[in-house]
């Protein structure tokens, strides 16, 4: 049974706009803190957008997703599934980056995951631009391929930005793949929309065998059936959760820093995340929430409560294991 030190602070105890806000009002519990090896999903900031090619900003988004993240409660409404009480959670705290180094803060970003691991703790991150999963799957992926369900309006597999810079929030799971950390044949990219460059993010997926559902497709078919077949691309093996906020159409989350037109509404981010059942999730994250294009806090909200469900999912996950 859960140890009741990881159970959150109730609103019936202390007021929601009270206190020190962490991740879901969990303890805070930093990787030197002798209470880090009773933790088995751990919440981590990634405050860092190192990779940002037009509108900066996601570095500020573990913050307001800490400050919105206080309205999530015990009990999921849609599920019954009480997270809390079923594994131990925790918010371990900030990767530290080094906000004048892209090479830099990958290195520290991996160190900091490769301590996460070595303790036996599933990651769910909040970041941060895309580029964050890179080095996370560094360390999630030393021992072999993963799978992939990534929730995103674009494929973030571009060779490289203006001329050669090959790390860049666009370029993340081109780099995953060709380090073998993804094995494409088990990814699946959902909600792939907008304008484009070329094709030649696509052409790279055609060919390496990633899965790509387009919105149209996305639309056409509805949530359920995309997120069968995403069950069944990634199977039973080891998968990574990977949630772009720009997924969701702007009208509902604005605040992001490459918007496009025509994606889900929140209750569609929602199902997609709670349709996560049964996949035998490694880690996840939830990128690209940038304060300064809305704040009011929706769009944070917003993605906090798309983490609430994939951790609901994550701790089902462990707790079927022990």
């Amino acid at each position: 049974m859960p140890d009741s030190f990881f159970h959150p602070v109730s609103g019936f105890e202390l007021p929601r706009f009270a206190g020190v806000p962490t991740f879901m009002r969990l303890p805070l519990v930093d990787l030197d803190n002798p209470r880090i090896r009773d933790v088995r999903i751990g919440i981590i900031g990634a405050p860092w957008d190192g990779g940002t090619t037009n509108r900066p900003g996601p570095r500020h988004g573990p913050r307001q997703l800490r400050d919105l993240s206080t309205m999530i409660r015990a009990q999921n409404g849609a599920t019954g599934v009480r997270p809390f009480e079923l594994v131990n959670c925790a918010d371990l705290g900030d990767v530290g980056p080094n906000p004048a180094s892209v090479d830099d803060s990958l290195k520290r970003m991996t160190a900091f995951y490769d301590r996460v691991v070595a303790a036996g703790i599933m990651p769910l991150t909040a970041g941060g631009d895309h580029l964050c999963s890179l080095p996370i799957l560094r360390s999630l992926a030393k021992d072999g391929s993963v799978g992939m369900i990534h929730f995103d309006s674009h494929t973030d597999l571009y060779k490289s930005y203006f001329g050669g810079m090959q790390y860049t929030h666009g370029t993340p799971f081109r780099r995953a793949v060709e380090e073998g950390l993804l094995d494409p044949k088990r990814v699946i990219q959902i909600g792939i929309r907008g304008t484009a460059y070329d094709n030649e993010d696509r052409e790279f997926a055609d060919s390496a065998g990633v899965r790509v559902v387009p919105i149209e497709e996305f639309h056409a078919r509805g949530p359920e059936d995309v997120m069968a077949e995403a069950r069944d691309i990634v199977g039973e093996r080891e998968t990574y959760v990977s949630y772009d906020i720009d997924f969701v159409d702007p009208a509902f989350a604005p605040g992001t820093g490459t918007p496009e037109v025509g994606g889900p509404n929140s209750f569609q981010a929602l199902q997609v995340a709670r349709l996560l059942d049964g996949v035998n999730i490694i880690g996840a994250d939830l990128v690209e929430v940038s304060p300064p294009f809305d704040p009011s806090g929706a769009t944070a909200f917003l993605g906090v409560s798309v983490m609430f469900e994939m951790l609901c999912n994550m701790a089902l996950s462990v707790a079927d294991r022990h």
